[in-house]
């Protein structure tokens, strides 16, 4: 803490017990932290006084927005923080204990803001597609039109498409009718799609009513579409349109598709069924209350926006593919938004699409794909803060709580204000919230890496969502994470998932937390955003000090460190899986035939069982803690073959030998040919030029 940095602490009406002298010594201040009382009402003068001093760390969420009105009113130059320490530590059963954590809490808000990420920008200009049912698409339309450039497409139903509402008397937007098929892209981009079936097209159609009093049926209403079940083909309304020429029967189906920057469905189903739809598309079904709220987003997505890139992206390390062999689909079947794919051995991301949860560099077993907001590195420093902090205060078994910015910030307020300090309720002492942008992004990288620097347990708390979409990749990689620390000998749950949206549930959860075993010494690296490199540095501290030491942790399936086994009987050492492996794990033995393998390169992407065309390869999953991790092992060699011409080695003997075996009785190696098999390729090309029998192109007739 910065020695012209003012703190402000308020115990709020006296309802916090602050100990001013014990957070000054825990923070490093010279001088012990006036705690006022009143701060935001009969006390204000004291903030004025420490706008003058320089920075200003005030410790009150709720008043931020008068004390920030306050402090521009009063030109004030110098920068001013805000940390709630209130609902987080204040109002706790255990607030008289909370001192380390509030502590830590005032260190973490002390750190400068983290340099911003690159943005990604959207352009809407207010084009709008409705389309469902024609009664309600309608309806919207008239509504919004003064506000949105509007356009309609109605979907009734084949056959009736337009039943049971009138078109506009004014030709004031397009309308359009037509089977929805589909809706691609983001604000400011969507491509829809739609096949037009009926007989009148709306577009040419001048809506004379002249089709409406032909028809002996009354099968064409005030929509301008025909109801087929009624029809009986007498065809009085093409007579009747005459050369305007809007209905035809015999026209076939036709595709049609428009740009739009919005696009508001009214369909009972969703056209873009994805857990998270792209921003701009609003899908609020056949409820009217559903509707009215889509409607009323609708007019503040208009101008340009920005958003932050939320993703990193290093393609040169990605096992996703390799020649067309498919590897690992970790980040593709996360994504909740559609805004991964494959791109040839590689993936792509769309950035618009990507509303940065971070599951895919939670899954990521390579590090190819990394969550920038946070940087890994901005939160390892957020947490060395944190625990280092709380521990110099003299706090034990530190908890981590991660939540989001939205929902869960706001139920650990309320579990706050419904705390009786002293008695019952709030967070206990040793539970330190830390908000993240999602905890989906919160990887093996960060848990370990947490738990390294000393924290006894970590939770994450997301929303019923949140865990709907990526609770089970989460979970997987939490559950290798504690398989580790748990054959370590680190006895306790370490890592927890919690979803729910109900503070009673979040009480009685947290209370329930029994501290797990820490480790003794503090780790003292920096996390990064090589995350292979950040779990070896976890991975390996967490090992050194571990209560039960071990040299290999059995994992399960999915883990992304593990050995792979060669069946030496089937494998011909073809190299195919050292040419697939994107991580270095396999190499050749340079001048000899020989198959070597770098343990602690392997990733588990199965990218050489897919190349493997004997099939010789498969992946088992550990842990393996020994310096063999690092080293070269040979899993497979053979006997060199030496050429039956000049004597010089050119394969291996099981590779020739299998090859003599399939391509033996082939009439295109008979004679001389299947000799040649047994020569490298120098000496191939000289015997074909000393023996004169040889067929060649000029000896082939026509």
């Amino acid at each position: 803490m910065t020695a012209d940095k003012a703190i402000k602490l308020c115990d709020c009406n006296r309802t916090m017990a602050l100990d001013g002298k014990a957070l000054a010594s825990a923070l490093k201040l010279d001088a012990p932290i006036t705690i006022h009382t009143e701060l935001c009402r009969r006390e204000i003068g004291a903030f004025h006084e420490a706008l003058q001093s320089g920075e200003c760390l005030g410790a009150c969420t709720q008043e931020a927005p008068l004390f920030a009105e306050l402090a521009e009113k009063a030109g004030a130059k110098h920068e001013l923080k805000f940390v709630n320490i209130r609902e987080t530590g204040g109002w706790s059963k255990e607030s008289r204990q909370a001192t380390p954590k509030i502590a830590a809490l005032l260190a973490l808000a002390d750190l400068p803001e983290p340099e911003p990420v690159a943005s990604t920008g959207y352009r809407s200009d207010g084009q709008l597609l409705i389309a469902g049912p024609a009664e309600v698409a309608l309806q919207w339309a008239e509504r919004l039109k003064d506000q949105l450039e509007v356009s309609v497409l109605v979907s009734n139903g084949s056959g009736a498409e337009g039943s049971g509402a009138e078109l506009p008397a004014v030709r004031s937007y397009p309308v359009w009718s037509g089977k929805l098929e589909s809706v691609s892209g983001y604000l400011g981009a969507f491509e829809v799609a739609w096949e037009q079936a009926n007989a009148i097209d709306l577009e040419v159609c001048t809506r004379c009513n002249a089709c409406i009093r032909a028809c002996p049926e009354r099968a064409i209403d005030f929509g301008y579409q025909i109801d087929m079940a009624k029809c009986k083909s007498h065809r009085a309304c093409v007579k009747a349109c005459g050369d305007i020429g809007a209905i035809d029967f015999e026209r076939v189906a036709r595709a049609r598709s428009e740009r739009f920057d919005l696009v508001l469905d009214l369909g009972a189903e969703p056209s873009i069924k994805l857990k998270q739809p792209p921003q701009g598309y609003l899908a609020p079904g056949r409820d009217p209350l559903a509707q009215a709220l889509a409607a009323g987003q609708l007019a503040q997505l208009v101008g340009e926006f920005e958003k932050p890139k939320f993703f990193a992206y290093n393609a040169r390390i990605c096992a996703h593919s390799r020649s067309a062999k498919a590897g690992c689909n970790n980040c593709i079947d996360t994504c909740s938004t559609g805004a991964i794919s494959a791109d040839g051995d590689g993936v792509k991301v769309e950035p618009h699409l990507c509303m940065g949860c971070g599951g895919c560099a939670t899954v990521c077993p390579s590090g190819a794909m990394t969550h920038v907001y946070p940087r890994v590195s901005d939160l390892g420093r957020q947490l060395k803060t944190l625990l280092g902090s709380y521990r110099s205060a003299g706090g034990n078994d530190a908890c981590i709580l991660f939540h989001n910015e939205g929902a869960s910030r706001d139920l650990m307020a309320k579990l706050g204000r419904r705390a009786r300090p002293g008695t019952s309720g709030g967070l206990p002492a040793r539970v330190i919230p830390l908000e993240v942008h999602s905890v989906a992004a919160l990887g093996m990288d960060t848990l370990l890496g947490a738990l390294a620097y000393g924290a006894s347990q970590i939770v994450l708390l997301a929303s019923a969502q949140e865990a709907d979409e990526y609770g089970p990749a989460v979970e997987r990689q939490m559950r290798h994470a504690q398989t580790i620390v748990s054959a370590l000998g680190y006895a306790g749950t370490h890592l927890k998932l919690l979803a729910t949206e109900d503070v009673a549930v979040l009480e009685r959860e947290v209370w329930a937390l029994a501290p797990a075993r820490t480790v003794a010494d503090p780790a003292s690296f920096n996390l990064s955003a090589d995350k292979r490199g950040t779990l070896e540095f976890a991975v390996e501290h967490l090992a050194k000090f571990a209560p039960a030491p071990q040299e290999e942790i059995a994992l399960e399936q999915g883990a992304p460190w593990g050995r792979i086994k060669v069946n030496r009987g089937t494998c011909t050492l073809c190299m195919a899986c050292v040419g697939a492996c994107p991580a270095s794990a396999l190499v050749d033995g340079r001048e000899q035939p020989m198959l070597k393998f770098i343990e602690r390169n392997c990733v588990q992407c199965g990218l050489c069982v897919s190349t493997c065309p004997e099939k010789a390869v498969t992946l088992a999953p550990r842990l393996l803690l020994s310096p063999r991790s690092k080293a070269e092992q040979v899993l497979h060699q053979a006997v060199p073959f030496n050429c039956v011409r000049c004597g010089q080695p050119f394969g291996n003997k099981q590779l020739i030998d299998n090859m003599m075996g399939k391509l033996g009785t082939h009439s295109m190696f008979s004679g001389g040919g299947l000799k040649r098999l047994q020569m490298c390729a120098d000496c191939r090309v000289i015997d074909m030029m000393e023996n004169k029998d040889e067929q060649d192109i000029f000896g082939i007739r026509s």
